[in-house]
């Protein structure tokens, strides 16, 4: 275990940090970075995705692709917690903290549109970084992908009709345009190519795929860190000018996170589900797709508008949050009846 993977926590630390820094030192370089959007994706941020997932991606055996409907309790788990729980636990605690607890800290303008935003990131599973942390876990890598494939056929679906009744909006636009982009951008494209990759590595033995993976874990560890250094620096002045609202937004997110991956990883556990089954199906429950969340809240209120600001906290809080519950999810691995079989994760989240 080298010294990278052994203080992974200190350097995601230490990566929002200097992000928020570097945001501040360098406003208008990153300001510039950040609009490097296609259909409010951001395209550096994509390219760092892209690094982070196709190693994990190259895992998976298309092969064993029509064992995964064995699978059915923690898939039945994760639709369960996406769309019948999250969404409303989400807006239940928008009203409760931004509508009522710190009512008298926010401006009131801005109030409904904060709970907006929440209800935005709440109605929008995850697609791209739940790889991440179903890596980080060691979950079942064909597992991960056929639930974000179906989730994402769901939410073509689901997500206009669940945002129209917990916003009150009869006729919602939603930017397909950004949805479309996003599943070829974050699956597609990702998984052509670390299949092309598996086939080309695998032609060359199993000892051979195994070096090559252990070669592109730094470049993958090393993606999530820059992509936290973006992410941070882009919102670095705002970060800096309006500390309060950004914590207050954040404590219904973060809440909401630790609230859905408890419920998931719980069932699943009172089901008899498989640790590399439950651990990725509480990841995929708790985690937001916020380029979807971002563009709706900026399409229906405006760049400047406080749902567009509270989705941008869900980005922020997103990766620390979901890292520690990361480390959660390998600390508590003794609780599944496969973990005498499994190794425990060798990074610092798992310890």
């Amino acid at each position: 275990m080298n010294l990278f993977e052994r203080y992974l926590t200190v350097w995601v630390a230490a990566s929002i940090v200097v992000g928020i820094a570097l945001g501040e030192m360098l406003p208008d370089l990153f300001q510039t970075i950040g609009n490097l959007t296609a259909y409010e994706i951001n395209l550096p941020v994509t390219i760092l995705i892209w690094l982070m997932i196709v190693p994990m991606l190259m895992k998976v055996d298309f092969k064993a692709l029509h064992e995964v409907g064995k699978q059915w309790r923690g898939i039945g788990v994760t639709l369960g917690v996406n769309w019948l729980i999250k969404p409303f636990t989400m807006a239940a605690l928008g009203w409760l903290f931004i509508g009522v607890l710190f009512r008298p800290l926010l401006p009131e303008a801005e109030i409904e549109s904060y709970i907006a935003g929440l209800i935005l990131l709440g109605a929008a599973p995850c697609t791209a970084m739940v790889f991440v942390w179903s890596n980080l876990t060691k979950g079942d890598a064909n597992f991960t992908l056929s639930q974000v494939a179906l989730n994402d056929t769901i939410m073509i679906f689901a997500f206009a009709p669940i945002v129209a009744l917990l916003l009150g909006i009869s006729a919602i636009t939603i930017p397909w345009e950004t949805l479309t982009i996003s599943v070829v951008a974050f699956i597609v494209i990702p998984v052509i190519v670390g299949q092309f990759l598996r086939q080309f590595v695998m032609s060359k033995g199993m000892t051979a795929f195994e070096k090559f993976d252990a070669k592109l874990k730094p470049i993958s560890m090393f993606a999530l860190l820059a992509t936290l250094v973006l992410l941070f620096a882009f919102q670095g002045q705002q970060i800096l000018a309006q500390p309060v609202i950004i914590v207050l937004l954040a404590v219904p997110i973060i809440l909401q996170t630790y609230f859905i991956a408890a419920i998931a990883y719980v069932a699943n556990k009172v089901l008899g589900v498989e640790h590399k089954i439950a651990a990725p199906s509480a990841m995929i429950g708790a985690s937001n797709f916020f380029e979807l969340a971002v563009a709706t809240a900026i399409g229906l209120f405006g760049f400047s508008s406080g749902a567009a600001l509270a989705t941008v906290v869900g980005v922020l809080v997103e990766v620390p949050v979901m890292l520690s519950l990361v480390a959660i999810a390998n600390r508590s691995r003794h609780w599944f009846s496969d973990a005498k079989t499994t190794t425990p994760q060798t990074s610092e989240v798992s310890k």
